[in-house]
């Protein structure tokens, strides 16, 4: 923030005095503003944009063999002011063509470091032997840095439903504190 701001005052003092050619003294000066008017279909709501998902202790027995997998925990995005818009969105996996004239579509994808065993899950730090799955509403699993299918939003609210749930990998399994960090970004082509 406060490189931002020094910024922002380096950007006014260097313009103040560029606008005119007289030195800037006090009562008089120059604010340059800018800024872009987009047109967005939805807006994320601010408890969706950081969110800290608590998952349950999981015990090494519940975890004894490859694909074995703890209880999930449900985490959603919130959508607010989605406009009534057309869309055309064709899905980047199956070429589907999502259509409508008054629903706006988004897509949305997930960016994390890959668990080193299984590059569908996502790397838990601090501990081996599992990583974390990532399913959409559908039970279907999102594969990491690329974009899911179209969903088409009806203009309003809308929420959008992910699980996440830790798996068993083929690694050893080492027990202990984990944190891993899963990016996410809305697209409304």
């Amino acid at each position: 923030m406060k490189s931002f701001s020094l910024g922002v005052m380096m950007m006014f003092l260097s313009t103040a005095g560029a606008a005119n050619s007289e030195p800037v003294e006090g009562n008089s000066g120059v604010l340059v503003v800018r800024g872009a008017l987009t047109e967005s279909a939805c807006r994320l709501e601010m408890n969706s944009a950081w969110q800290d998902v608590w998952l349950r202790d999981t015990g090494t027995g519940r975890l004894q063999t490859t694909g074995d997998r703890g209880q999930p925990s449900t985490f959603e995005l919130r959508l607010r002011d989605c406009l009534r818009v057309s869309t055309s969105q064709r899905d980047q996996r199956s070429g589907a063509l999502t259509w409508s004239a008054s629903q706006p579509a988004v897509t949305v994808s997930f960016n994390a470091p890959a668990d080193m065993d299984n590059p569908q899950l996502v790397k838990a730090q601090g501990v081996s032997g599992f990583g974390l799955r990532l399913l959409d509403h559908r039970g279907r699993d999102v594969r990491l840095g690329s974009r899911g299918e179209p969903l088409l939003l009806v203009p309003g609210q809308n929420t959008l439903t992910y699980t996440i749930t830790p798996e068993r990998t083929r690694g050893s399994l080492v027990a202990g504190a984990y944190r891993a960090v899963v990016d996410f970004r809305l697209n409304y082509d």
